[in-house]
Protein backbone atom coordinates (compact mmCIF):
# COMPACT_ATOMS: atom_id res chain seq x y z
CA UNK A 1 0.00 0.00 0.00
CA UNK A 2 1.44 3.36 -0.76
CA UNK A 3 2.15 5.82 1.44
CA UNK A 4 -0.07 9.74 0.94
CA UNK A 5 1.99 11.99 -0.61
CA UNK A 6 2.67 14.91 1.97
CA UNK A 7 1.21 18.54 1.10
CA UNK A 8 3.85 21.22 1.46
CA UNK A 9 2.95 24.88 1.89
CA UNK A 10 6.13 27.00 0.46
CA UNK A 11 5.47 30.98 0.92
CA UNK A 12 7.75 33.32 -0.50
CA UNK A 13 7.47 36.41 -2.24
CA UNK A 14 10.41 35.93 -4.17
CA UNK A 15 9.53 34.20 -7.62
CA UNK A 16 12.99 33.31 -8.59
CA UNK A 17 13.20 30.90 -4.94
CA UNK A 18 9.83 29.78 -5.32
CA UNK A 19 10.43 28.50 -9.07
CA UNK A 20 13.96 26.62 -7.58
CA UNK A 21 12.80 25.80 -4.73
CA UNK A 22 9.29 24.07 -6.03
CA UNK A 23 10.54 21.39 -8.41
CA UNK A 24 13.11 19.99 -6.20
CA UNK A 25 10.59 19.62 -3.43
CA UNK A 26 8.29 17.91 -5.48
CA UNK A 27 11.27 15.92 -6.85
CA UNK A 28 11.36 14.97 -3.67
CA UNK A 29 7.80 13.70 -3.12
CA UNK A 30 5.79 16.64 -1.93
CA UNK A 31 2.63 17.81 -3.36
CA UNK A 32 3.76 21.70 -3.60
CA UNK A 33 1.60 24.19 -3.08
CA UNK A 34 2.79 27.67 -3.19
CA UNK A 35 2.02 31.14 -1.99
CA UNK A 36 3.63 34.81 -1.51
CA UNK A 37 2.15 36.87 1.28
CA UNK A 38 1.05 35.63 4.52
CA UNK A 39 -2.61 36.24 3.68
CA UNK A 40 -2.43 33.92 0.68
CA UNK A 41 -0.64 31.50 3.33
CA UNK A 42 -3.60 31.71 5.51
CA UNK A 43 -5.68 31.24 2.91
CA UNK A 44 -4.17 28.24 1.23
CA UNK A 45 -3.62 26.62 4.81
CA UNK A 46 -7.39 26.48 5.41
CA UNK A 47 -8.61 25.37 2.14
CA UNK A 48 -5.40 22.45 1.56
CA UNK A 49 -4.55 21.52 5.30
CA UNK A 50 -0.94 20.99 4.59
CA UNK A 51 1.62 18.71 6.43
CA UNK A 52 4.18 21.42 6.32
CA UNK A 53 4.87 24.62 6.05
CA UNK A 54 7.94 26.54 4.79
CA UNK A 55 7.55 30.27 5.00
CA UNK A 56 9.25 33.31 4.21
CA UNK A 57 9.57 36.13 7.37
CA UNK A 58 10.42 39.09 4.73
CA UNK A 59 7.13 39.41 2.86
CA UNK A 60 5.25 42.49 1.75
CA UNK A 61 1.89 43.31 3.96
CA UNK A 62 1.25 40.74 6.38
CA UNK A 63 4.55 39.00 6.96
CA UNK A 64 5.71 35.35 7.83
CA UNK A 65 5.75 36.34 11.66
CA UNK A 66 2.58 37.52 11.32
CA UNK A 67 1.16 34.43 9.64
CA UNK A 68 2.30 32.12 12.00
CA UNK A 69 0.96 34.21 14.92
CA UNK A 70 -2.52 33.99 13.05
CA UNK A 71 -2.29 29.92 13.34
CA UNK A 72 -1.46 29.54 16.21
CA UNK A 73 -3.89 31.94 17.94
CA UNK A 74 -6.35 29.70 15.98
CA UNK A 75 -5.17 26.40 17.56
CA UNK A 76 -3.33 25.99 13.91
CA UNK A 77 0.46 23.43 15.22
CA UNK A 78 0.87 22.60 11.28
CA UNK A 79 4.57 22.04 11.49
CA UNK A 80 6.55 25.33 9.97
CA UNK A 81 10.13 26.51 8.94
CA UNK A 82 10.35 29.89 9.09
CA UNK A 83 13.26 31.01 6.82
CA UNK A 84 15.33 34.29 7.70
CA UNK A 85 17.88 36.90 6.61
CA UNK A 86 19.43 37.47 9.81
CA UNK A 87 22.62 35.66 10.61
CA UNK A 88 22.41 36.47 14.34
CA UNK A 89 21.46 34.32 17.64
CA UNK A 90 19.05 36.42 18.62
CA UNK A 91 17.21 35.84 15.70
CA UNK A 92 16.38 32.19 16.63
CA UNK A 93 14.64 33.55 20.33
CA UNK A 94 12.28 35.59 18.07
CA UNK A 95 11.25 32.49 15.79
CA UNK A 96 10.70 30.52 18.84
CA UNK A 97 8.59 33.24 20.00
CA UNK A 98 6.42 33.17 16.96
CA UNK A 99 5.64 29.41 17.57
CA UNK A 100 7.75 27.99 14.40
CA UNK A 101 9.09 24.73 14.16
CA UNK A 102 12.29 25.21 13.39
CA UNK A 103 14.06 28.27 11.08
CA UNK A 104 16.65 28.36 8.70
CA UNK A 105 18.69 31.54 7.49
CA UNK A 106 19.56 32.25 3.67
CA UNK A 107 21.26 31.91 1.75
CA UNK A 108 20.92 27.74 2.52
CA UNK A 109 21.41 24.68 0.72
CA UNK A 110 18.58 23.16 -0.56
CA UNK A 111 19.53 19.67 1.19
CA UNK A 112 19.73 21.35 4.20
CA UNK A 113 16.19 22.20 3.87
CA UNK A 114 15.30 18.82 3.21
CA UNK A 115 16.67 17.76 6.27
CA UNK A 116 14.94 20.63 8.64
CA UNK A 117 11.25 19.27 6.32
CA UNK A 118 11.96 15.60 7.70
CA UNK A 119 13.28 16.20 11.10
CA UNK A 120 10.02 19.14 11.86
CA UNK A 121 7.81 15.96 10.30
CA UNK A 122 9.06 13.46 12.31
CA UNK A 123 8.58 15.62 15.88
CA UNK A 124 5.66 16.74 14.59
CA UNK A 125 2.36 15.51 16.90
CA UNK A 126 -1.13 15.14 15.85
CA UNK A 127 -2.52 18.05 16.79
CA UNK A 128 -0.59 20.40 19.87
CA UNK A 129 1.83 22.37 20.81
CA UNK A 130 5.82 21.05 19.05
CA UNK A 131 8.61 20.62 21.23
CA UNK A 132 10.51 23.66 19.21
CA UNK A 133 6.92 26.54 20.44
CA UNK A 134 6.54 24.79 23.63
CA UNK A 135 7.66 27.00 26.28
CA UNK A 136 8.73 24.10 28.65
CA UNK A 137 9.96 21.11 27.84
CA UNK A 138 11.25 18.25 30.14
CA UNK A 139 12.48 14.80 29.57
CA UNK A 140 13.61 12.47 31.94
CA UNK A 141 13.92 14.54 35.72
CA UNK A 142 15.25 17.31 33.30
CA UNK A 143 12.84 20.75 33.02
CA UNK A 144 13.82 23.63 30.65
CA UNK A 145 12.31 26.67 30.87
CA UNK A 146 12.12 28.89 28.36
CA UNK A 147 10.49 32.21 29.17
CA UNK A 148 12.77 32.15 32.42
CA UNK A 149 15.53 30.90 30.96
CA UNK A 150 15.70 28.25 33.66
CA UNK A 151 16.96 24.50 33.82
CA UNK A 152 16.28 22.36 36.81
CA UNK A 153 17.46 18.42 37.15
CA UNK A 154 15.35 16.77 40.12
CA UNK A 155 13.75 19.98 40.59
CA UNK A 156 16.97 22.06 41.69
CA UNK A 157 17.78 24.98 39.23
CA UNK A 158 21.44 24.01 37.44
CA UNK A 159 23.76 27.07 36.89
CA UNK A 160 24.57 27.08 33.51
CA UNK A 161 25.75 29.83 31.21
CA UNK A 162 23.91 31.27 28.86
CA UNK A 163 25.38 30.00 25.79
CA UNK A 164 25.46 26.38 27.33
CA UNK A 165 21.46 27.18 28.21
CA UNK A 166 21.04 27.32 24.35
CA UNK A 167 22.57 24.47 23.19
CA UNK A 168 20.96 22.40 25.70
CA UNK A 169 17.50 23.64 24.70
CA UNK A 170 18.41 23.42 21.01
CA UNK A 171 19.91 19.64 21.08
CA UNK A 172 16.54 19.14 23.37
CA UNK A 173 14.01 20.66 20.64
CA UNK A 174 16.06 18.35 18.11
CA UNK A 175 15.94 14.57 19.81
CA UNK A 176 17.29 11.90 18.02
CA UNK A 177 19.46 14.27 15.35
CA UNK A 178 22.95 13.95 14.81
CA UNK A 179 24.07 17.79 15.40
CA UNK A 180 27.23 18.70 13.92
CA UNK A 181 29.59 20.50 16.02
CA UNK A 182 29.48 22.73 13.06
CA UNK A 183 25.82 22.99 12.93
CA UNK A 184 25.50 24.13 16.51
CA UNK A 185 28.07 26.74 16.59
CA UNK A 186 26.21 28.33 14.13
CA UNK A 187 23.04 27.84 15.48
CA UNK A 188 24.01 29.19 18.82
CA UNK A 189 27.05 31.57 18.12
CA UNK A 190 25.22 33.02 14.72
CA UNK A 191 27.80 35.40 12.86
CA UNK A 192 29.43 35.79 16.31
CA UNK A 193 31.84 32.88 15.47
CA UNK A 194 34.22 31.84 18.58
CA UNK A 195 37.73 30.53 18.16
CA UNK A 196 36.37 27.31 16.35
CA UNK A 197 34.56 23.96 17.45
CA UNK A 198 35.97 23.46 21.04
CA UNK A 199 34.00 25.87 21.97
CA UNK A 200 31.02 23.67 21.55
CA UNK A 201 32.86 20.48 23.37
CA UNK A 202 33.95 23.12 26.03
CA UNK A 203 30.01 23.91 26.51
CA UNK A 204 28.40 20.40 26.30
CA UNK A 205 31.13 19.53 28.83
CA UNK A 206 30.03 22.06 31.27
CA UNK A 207 26.34 20.30 30.64
CA UNK A 208 27.39 17.14 31.28
CA UNK A 209 28.99 18.03 35.00
CA UNK A 210 25.82 20.25 35.60
CA UNK A 211 22.98 16.96 34.43
CA UNK A 212 25.78 14.32 35.76
CA UNK A 213 25.54 12.86 32.59
CA UNK A 214 28.44 10.27 32.23
CA UNK A 215 29.61 10.51 28.34
CA UNK A 216 30.65 7.15 28.96
CA UNK A 217 26.86 5.82 29.11
CA UNK A 218 24.81 8.70 28.55
CA UNK A 219 20.98 9.69 30.02
CA UNK A 220 20.70 12.61 27.83
CA UNK A 221 23.24 13.74 25.54
CA UNK A 222 25.52 11.15 23.27
CA UNK A 223 28.93 11.97 21.46
CA UNK A 224 28.66 10.55 17.91
CA UNK A 225 32.33 10.49 17.29
CA UNK A 226 33.57 12.31 13.69
CA UNK A 227 30.25 14.00 13.71
CA UNK A 228 28.75 15.96 17.21
CA UNK A 229 26.23 15.45 19.42
CA UNK A 230 22.87 13.54 19.69
CA UNK A 231 20.07 14.01 22.50
CA UNK A 232 19.10 10.34 23.06
CA UNK A 233 16.50 10.86 25.96
CA UNK A 234 12.73 11.25 25.41
CA UNK A 235 11.72 15.32 25.49
CA UNK A 236 7.85 16.25 25.92
CA UNK A 237 6.33 19.76 26.10
CA UNK A 238 5.71 20.36 29.75
CA UNK A 239 2.43 22.08 31.02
Amino acid sequence: MNQRQLTLLLVDDDSMIVESLGPLLERSGFHVITASTGEEALTKVQAHRPDVIVMDVLMPRMNGREALRRMRKSNIWIPTILLTQVGEASERAVALEEGADDYLNKPFHSQELLARIHAVLRRARPSGQSLFSAHRIASLDLLLDRQSRRAFLADEALNLTPKAFVVLEYLMTHPDEAVSREHLLHSVWGWEYPTGTRTVDTRVNELRRALKDDAGAPRFIQTLTGEGYIFIAPVKPES
